[in-house]
């Protein structure tokens, strides 16, 4: 007897955790539903068009080949949005007392106000934030129940807040009467210390505790070397995590990074997903200056072959780039002049200089990801093809993930690079390897004093 569309389904997800990271498909995969069989087609239904999309590009190849002995022939896994998913209530395990827009959209600008620009329709993804723009997508959908808390890091001016600030936007605009409380560490801080002073903290454990539902804090690294504050954080994370509200941090360093803070409460920031938001490359740097182009409606074109200087030029941070079009923009109306590259090298000197006197420096060499597998196969006794192939055999799957976590940290990779150059891995599986070789770094010395003389071999003449 044939399959029915949801029993295949079933079995091909069963199937698909000897495939796919723990994460991956608790996030994507778990809250699709299968609709139909239509002739060679497994037709899926998912949340909504970035689930669809996301699914498509990162998981319907596998499961296509998972699905074609079950089903007994070549398969096509097809996602599509679920219209009625849509527009059921999809946060009914809040228990804030009803509330209209207005009244929601109050309750946000009382605290720290949010950006209205900072929404994910004009959050420009490349390879260097991927991972955190889904993460962020994901806890939209689903706030309290998938990547609790979200713990986003990197450095000034690459779109952190931007993405936290999102998440809240899509939720309230989803139910409006979602509590959100956004506040930087150092307002947090000043709160804490004001509290003691007043004798107020039982209003302060209120306000953070109980009439919230969605907790954003900026910059947590402020927080630390503040114990007292610190603990107040630690009892408020809890309280907020046990009634399965959401919790999303920011940081300038990921949470091991952060010495003075507690134990506690970086094992805390841990529990859900830790994503870092990188340097954009090239082609994300344009992306992000045509995009504050299209946002603004300038009145003055910019010319593509500016917009790549400017991009080609300007590498620190995203701030910057957009910095450089205003900058560039009322150049060219003071001085009447039409944009050009003479005129964006005109006025923006400094940059350009900068730019330029960083590339004639002859930076130390980088090691191949190449002189990485050669080092890590010879140090553990396997061939830098065995690190390439496809085996999951314990004798080579500690050794690639080393290599992996040399990659990443060494050579700062991309995930999808990485993936690539271990057998045309997915950047979840180089994100699980990374991490479970920071783990067993943090807990067994003897491996990490191995893995560091790996790395410093990677520099040896």
């Amino acid at each position: 007897m044939p399959l029915s569309a949801k029993e295949a389904w079933k079995r091909i997800l069963e199937d698909a955790h000897r495939e796919l990271p723990e994460h991956a498909i608790r996030t994507w995969l778990e809250p699709t539903t299968a609709i139909a069989l239509e002739g060679s087609d497994l037709v899926i239904g998912a949340p909504d068009q970035f689930a669809v999309e996301w699914n498509e590009t990162k998981h319907a190849g596998v499961l296509a080949r998972l699905a074609e002995p079950l089903l007994g022939h070549a398969t096509r896994i097809v996602f599509r949005v679920q219209e009625e998913r849509q527009q059921r209530p999809q946060m009914d395990f809040f228990v804030a007392p009803p509330a209209s827009a207005p009244e929601a959209a109050a309750a946000i600008r009382n605290t720290q106000p949010l950006n209205e620009r900072y929404t994910f329709d004009t959050f420009v993804i490349g390879k260097s934030n991927e991972l955190a723009a889904a993460a962020a997508h994901a806890v939209a959908e689903a706030p309290g129940k998938t990547y609790n808390p979200l713990f986003i890091y990197g450095a000034t001016g690459l779109g952190k807040t931007h993405l936290m600030q999102a998440i809240a936007h899509a939720v309230v605009e989803r139910d409006p009467s979602t509590r959100v409380l956004f506040v930087g560490a150092e307002q947090f801080i000043n709160e804490v210390i004001e509290s003691i002073h007043s004798r107020t903290t039982p209003e302060l454990k209120r306000r953070y505790r109980v009439d919230v539902d969605l907790l954003l804090v900026d910059d947590v690294h402020f927080l630390e070397g503040k114990e007292r504050t610190q603990e107040e954080f630690f009892h408020t994370f809890n309280a907020l995590y046990e009634a399965g509200k959401q919790i999303v941090v920011t940081s300038d360093r990921p949470p091991k990074e952060l010495p003075g803070l507690e134990a506690r409460l970086v094992s805390r920031f841990e529990w859900g997903m830790v994503a870092d938001s990188g340097l954009p490359d090239l082609e994300h740097r344009i992306a992000i200056l045509q995009k504050k182009q299209e946002q603004d409606h300038l009145e003055m074109t910019i010319p593509d072959d500016v917009l790549r200087f400017i991009a080609e030029h300007v590498r620190s941070n995203v701030r910057e780039l957009e910095g450089c079009i205003i900058k560039l923009l009322l150049f060219a109306s003071l001085k009447h002049r039409e944009i050009t590259i003479e005129l964006a090298r005109e006025s923006l000197a400094d940059k350009i200089k900068a730019s330029e006197e960083a590339a004639s420096v002859t930076p130390r060499a980088m090691p191949s990801v190449d002189r990485v597998q050669e080092i890590v196969s010879r140090r553990w006794g396997v061939t830098p093809e065995g690190l390439r192939s496809k085996a999951r055999i314990q004798t080579l799957t500690v050794p690639r993930q080393i290599a992996m976590y040399l990659a990443r940290e060494v050579l700062q990779m991309q995930l999808v690079e990485i993936g690539q150059a271990f057998g045309g891995r997915d950047h979840s599986t180089v994100i699980h390897s990374v991490d479970k070789v920071e783990r067993q770094m943090a807990r067994d010395r003897a491996f990490r004093e191995r893995v560091e003389l790996a790395r410093q071999e990677l520099f040896a003449q």
